[in-house]
């Protein structure tokens, strides 16, 4: 993807067609990059063939994928609009949000809970949540600031996957804990366990996934013909 990020044609002045032509190639790089085994077909069925998984299992890959192509303007989705204001390619844009998708407070946020879980294995639930929340550490996997009744998302996976007893048991913590539910992340690190991928799994399902509305939010931030610069005032010491 950082190739094509270097070698492609700005975006700027050219049409919906030939970017999206570009956006096509550009996830097609990230999907092998991300784990999906080469040649054509589904993504979600090179995938599942990338991570020897069954039919059944690239079924629910495919889910996944789809409830995470897009979420509004998200903190990836917005630095993939701003990338696309200026101007630069598609690949571009996309490394952008993938970047800003890569923080532990976004798309990261999987692979930390499977840490958390791996305590609830190996202490008990209610201990582990008490350590991470005892050392001040934000709980992975719980509770969203648009969705305080649960995640939709969350739910629409879950119906699906096998909750194992030590995901069910953390999760019962943490709500009698705190009150927060299950998010997005708690059911692709439960799809993780139960499909028994890669613990960056979450990760790679959260930036393939994303990748697609991203490309849509990049193609049309370049038809908008408006470059995103926000204002900022200072509100420092003077007349030092």
């Amino acid at each position: 993807l950082a190739e094509l990020a270097a070698e492609g044609r700005p975006s700027l002045g050219r049409g919906p067609a030939t970017l999206y032509r570009d956006a096509a190639d550009a996830i097609a790089a990230l999907a092998e990059a991300l784990g999906a085994a080469a040649g054509n077909g589904a993504v979600h069925e090179r995938l599942a063939r990338g991570w020897s998984v069954g039919t059944a299992g690239a079924n629910l890959i495919r889910r996944a994928l789809v409830l995470l192509a897009d979420h509004e303007l998200n903190a990836s989705t917005f630095a993939t609009r701003v990338a696309a204001s200026t101007g630069a390619s598609v690949a571009a844009c996309l490394l952008a949000g993938l970047a800003t998708l890569s923080g532990p407070r976004h798309g990261g946020a999987g692979e930390a809970l499977l840490n958390l879980v791996e305590d609830a294995e190996r202490l008990g639930a209610d201990a582990a949540v008490e350590r991470w929340l005892g050392h001040d550490r934000p709980l992975p996997g719980f509770g969203h600031p648009l969705y305080p009744e649960g995640d939709p998302r969350a739910e629409a996976l879950l119906s699906d996957v096998e909750i194992d007893g030590c995901m069910s048991c953390l999760g019962d913590a943490v709500l009698g804990a705190t009150g927060a539910r299950p998010n997005i992340d708690f059911a692709l690190a439960a799809l993780t366990r139960q499909l028994r991928l890669p613990p960056d799994a979450p990760f790679r399902l959260f930036a393939l996934g994303r990748s697609v509305g991203s490309a849509a939010h990049a193609v049309e931030q370049v038809m908008s013909n408006r470059l995103i610069r926000p204002r900022a005032r200072y509100d420092g010491p003077v007349g030092i």
